[in-house]
């Protein structure tokens, strides 16, 4: 599925970002709470979509990906979370901000024309 396809490696790269960004904030920032989380909801949104290539049904599939964009969700708050709070720079937080708002658009198209909404 190539929708599938885009979604894997949407997810890896935020992912491997979302990695760097935790090593960052817990050594250089010395952040440990909200890191932690981000890093957690982050590397989450691409293990759902992974499990969802070998979902059962249709319905296990949009299970999965709406079990993502709930990760997704919570990755975006904890990022407004480090922003509003003075861990992230504005430039820094725009450019991590942009890929979740990608992979947020993506899954809530694919979850909606899977249910038959679109």
């Amino acid at each position: 599925m190539q929708n599938g396809n885009l979604m894997e490696e949407l997810s890896i790269k935020f992912a491997l970002r979302v990695i760097k960004l935790y090593k960052y904030l817990f050594e250089e920032k010395k952040e440990h709470i909200m890191s932690k989380q981000v890093y957690r909801s982050g590397t989450s949104i691409g293990a759902n979509i992974a499990e969802s290539k070998t979902a059962q049904s249709d319905a296990d599939f949009i299970n999965k990906l709406s079990i993502s964009l709930k990760e997704a969700n919570e990755t975006k708050y904890w990022l407004v979370l480090l922003h509003e709070s003075g861990y992230l720079s504005d430039e820094e937080f725009q450019s991590i901000e942009n890929d979740i708002n990608t992979i947020i658009g993506t899954l809530i198209i694919i979850i909606k024309k899977k249910k038959g909404l679109q």
